[in-house]
C-alpha cells in the first residue's frame, strides 16, 4: 500500500517513511553482506531520484545487490548485459515492418528493456561508446526519440551501472557527459572476513536469501517527493556551494590544490549534493540535512565529475585524496 505524504506535514511524513526504510534496509541487508556503505550509498540515490554507477572487480555482488534493490522496491527492472557488440537499438527498442489484414502495412515499435522503472546495465563500461551514449536522453530526460517520436519512459525510472576496472582488458572510459549524469560513482571494495564467512554460509546451503517486496514505486516517489521538501540551513547551503566551487581551478580553489586538478565538477554536482544529503538525512530519520552529511557524500558525488592534471597524476596522487583535502577545510 502506497504511503500518501500529508500536504505540508514534512514530520509525519519523515515518520511514516521511516519504518519502511528501516525495514527495506533490513531486507537488503539478509542478502547483502558487508557493504552497509555502498547499500546506503544506493538507497541515497534512489531516494535522491538519481543513478548509480557502481565500480568494482568481478564477484562482489554488485549484480546482486542491484536485483535485491529492485526486489524490495517492488520495481519493475530490466537487465542489459553489455558486450562491445551491443547496438543502440538493443537498448531502446525498434521499428519492425508488420504486414496486417488486407495487406496493410504499418511500422510497430517494439520496446527495448530501457522501458521499465529500474535498468540494470551490467558492466556498462564493455559496450561500446556509441552505444553508452544511447543511455544519456533516457537518463537525463526519462524519455527516448525512435523515428522521430518522444516515447516517454515509466515512472521513478533509475538506472543502476556496473563497471569493471578500466585496467582491465576489453573496457571502454565511459564519456564525461554520461559520467556526470549520475548522481553517485559508488565504489564496491572487498568484504572483510567476517563479511565473507557470513556470506559462504548464508549462500552455499540448500536455501538462499531472497529479497521480497518492502515498498513500492508509489512509495519511493512519495519518498522522493518528500526529499525535495526537506528543509536545508543557510549554513549547509553555503557550504556545498563553498565545496563545489573549491574543486573549480578556474573559481575558488586554494593554490595547492587548484594546480591539482585539471578539470572541476559543473553545477549538477551542487545540485546533486543538495539532493543526496537531503535523501542521507530521511534515511537517518532526521528533518534536515547537516554539513556532515554533505561532507560523507563529497567523493562519490564529486570524484567522477573531476579529473587531476597529467602533472599530479604522475606523483601517484588520486581524486580521492584531493576530496579529503579539500573537505578538511570544512571539517
Amino acid at each position: 500500500m502506497d504511503l500518501p505524504l500529508p500536504d505540508g506535514d514534512v514530520v509525519a511524513g519523515v515518520e511514516r517513511l521511516g519504518a519502511k526504510l528501516a525495514d527495506l534496509r533490513a531486507t537488503v541487508g539478509r542478502v547483502i553482506f558487508g557493504q552497509a556503505d555502498v547499500v546506503d550509498q544506493a538507497l541515497v540515490s534512489l531516494l535522491a531520484g538519481g543513478h548509480v554507477l557502481l565500480i568494482g572487480v568481478p564477484g562482489l555482488a554488485k549484480t546482486r545487490l542491484v536485483e535485491t534493490l529492485g526486489a524490495a522496491f517492488g520495481l519493475d527492472h530490466g537487465r542489459i548485459q553489455c558486450t562491445p557488440d551491443l547496438m543502440p537499438s538493443d537498448i531502446l527498442g525498434s521499428e519492425v515492418l508488420e504486414e496486417q489484414a488486407g495487406g496493410r502495412r504499418a511500422f510497430r515499435f517494439i520496446e527495448g528493456p530501457v522501458f521499465c522503472q529500474l535498468l540494470m546495465a551490467d558492466e556498462i563500461n564493455r559496450a561500446s561508446p556509441r552505444t553508452q551514449s544511447a543511455l544519456l536522453q533516457a537518463m537525463q530526460e526519462h524519455r527516448i526519440s525512435i523515428a522521430g517520436a518522444n516515447r516517454p519512459l515509466p515512472a521513478p525510472f533509475h538506472v543502476l551501472a556496473t563497471q569493471n576496472p578500466l585496467e582491465q582488458e576489453g573496457t571502454y572510459p565511459l564519456p564525461e557527459a554520461q559520467l556526470d549524469r549520475f548522481l553517485m560513482q559508488v565504489d564496491v571494495s572487498y568484504p572483510d572476513a567476517a563479511a565473507e564467512r557470513t556470506m559462504l554460509l548464508a549462500t552455499t546451503g540448500v536455501e538462499v536469501a531472497e529479497a521480497t517486496a518492502v515498498m513500492t514505486p508509489g512509495d519511493l516517489q512519495t519518498a522522493q517527493t518528500l526529499v525535495r521538501r526537506l528543509p536545508v540551513g543557510e549554513s549547509v547551503i553555503d557550504g556545498i556551494l563553498a565545496l563545489v566551487r573549491s574543486a573549480r581551478p578556474e573559481q575558488d580553489a586554494p593554490d595547492d590544490i587548484g594546480r591539482l586538478i585539471a578539470w572541476g565538477p559543473g553545477p549538477r554536482a551542487s545540485q546533486a549534493l543538495m539532493l543526496a544529503s537531503r535523501a542521507k538525512a530521511l534515511l537517518d530519520g532526521r528533518l534536515s540535512p547537516s554539513m556532515d552529511d554533505v561532507l560523507a557524500l563529497a567523493k562519490p558525488i564529486l570524484k567522477h565529475r573531476m579529473a587531476l592534471t597529467f602533472a599530479a597524476r604522475a606523483d601517484g596522487l588520486e581524486v580521492d585524496a584531493v576530496i579529503d583535502r579539500l573537505c578538511a577545510r570544512f571539517a
